[in-house]
């Protein structure tokens, strides 16, 4: 896989708000599916009730914007669409399916 095809991901995180466990967690899912495709996942502190979530970037997640945190098979699912597009997510794209 090419270096351009190895996205560097960044979570931002308040902590004034202790969201350390949940960037954390988060980056722990993204690199449990997406491993050595990925170039880096990288925790950056913030305050001011950040917690955004970008690759290369490319913003897939806001707090403020998209309202809450997301859960994990929709960043995935987001990160996934953004890279990737042609990738399959196995269960976490059968949740998603109406039928």
């Amino acid at each position: 896989m090419s270096e351009a095809r190895r996205p560097a991901v960044t979570i931002t995180y308040c902590t004034r708000c202790n969201w350390l466990l949940r960037a954390g967690w988060m980056a722990q899912e993204l690199l449990s599916s997406f491993g050595e495709e990925l170039g880096s996942v990288t925790l950056v502190p913030g305050t001011g009730g950040i917690f955004t979530v970008t690759a290369d970037g490319l913003g897939l997640w806001d707090r403020k914007v998209d309202g809450g945190f997301p859960d994990a098979a929709e960043l995935k699912r987001r990160l996934r669409d953004a890279v990737w597009p042609e990738r399959g997510l196995g269960h976490v794209d059968r949740a998603r399916d109406p039928g």
